[in-house]
């Protein structure tokens, strides 16, 4: 099992820079895959970007450019670099993650960071 544990949301204003931290305790951290998500108040919740455990990368569309997905596997860490930030990205942020093996499905959250862009 692992426990995901988001830092690094607060309020910034629009055209800053915010690096969120997801920090995972437990087994088998090198093997999942990592997402970060993103909800917004009256939304759905959306993939922001994600990354494997072979380090190949994906974003969404509206953040390509400006956010950086990275992992760090000897701190059990995933980071998203967010620069140029929008009031559009105002939304809380959770990191997942998930593995798949065989027909075990492993999909863990953690309990989210709230990012605000305002001036």
């Amino acid at each position: 099992q692992v426990q995901l544990v988001e830092s690094g949301g607060g309020l910034v204003q629009p055209g800053g820079s915010l690096r969120l931290s997801c920090a995972a305790s437990g087994s088998g951290f090198t093997i999942y895959n990592i997402n970060w998500y993103r909800q917004a108040p009256g939304k759905e919740r959306a993939m922001v970007a994600a990354i494997t455990s072979v380090f190949s990368t994906t974003y969404a569309d509206s953040v390509k450019g400006r956010f950086t997905i990275s992992r760090d596997n000897a701190k059990s860490t995933v980071y998203l670099q967010m620069n140029n930030l929008k009031p559009e990205d105002t939304a809380v942020y959770y990191c997942n993650a998930k593995h798949q093996f065989l027909r075990n499905i492993y999909d863990y959250w953690g309990q989210g960071t709230q990012v605000t862009v305002s001036s």
